[in-house]
């Protein structure tokens, strides 16, 4: 009867620290499942104005976490950049949240000077319930009442304008034609 009691303690104690580690994991992913609210984002902007998810109800938001030395979301900032300039006066914001450690830090205002959106430090944020993405780029895109629409990670859909648009357009007024 031990041995099968301590092969039941082994399973117990397997389970136990499998379900800790779903849960550290979960949030390592980044939490913001499409169809959800958005989990809480407050985090200085390199301007230093605070950029605050909730206070943006009304608008239609796109939170990208990236990377200085990631190699796709240096690539997809372009098609960020052309689609928050061509939409930002129909009610699209748009944030970039490096992810960088403190000794890459330093590069982010360099590479956010070729661009118009925001960006902010992710390890500044006063409020981050995001969490740390497990892979990125990962931007998100939350609609005016502040619940994730989509999703887009390298193992998904491509990030391109057309994507956006597809995803974000008719999450906009109306604009009479």
């Amino acid at each position: 009867m031990r041995p099968m009691r301590k092969a039941l303690c082994r399973t117990a104690i397997v389970m136990v620290a499998g379900a800790i580690a779903i849960g550290i994991g979960g949030a390592a992913l980044a939490a913001g499942y499409v169809g959800e609210a958005a989990p809480s984002l407050v985090v200085p902007e390199l301007s230093g104005q605070v950029f605050d998810l909730a206070a943006m109800h009304g608008r239609v938001v796109i939170l990208n976490f990236w990377a200085t030395w990631c190699a796709p979301c240096r690539q997809e900032m372009p098609a960020l950049d052309a689609f928050y300039r061509r939409y930002h006066v129909r009610g699209v914001d748009l944030i970039g949240l490096s992810a960088d450690r403190s000794h890459d830090q330093a590069e982010v205002p360099k590479v956010m000077q070729a661009f118009s959106y925001p960006a902010a430090i992710l390890s500044d944020a006063k409020v981050n319930g995001f969490g740390t993405p497990a892979m990125l780029p990962a931007t998100f895109v939350i609609d005016g009442n502040g619940v994730v629409r989509a999703r887009f990670t390298p193992d998904g859909t491509p990030l391109t304008e057309k994507t956006l648009a597809a995803v974000i357009v008719p999450l906009l007024p109306h604009q009479p034609g």
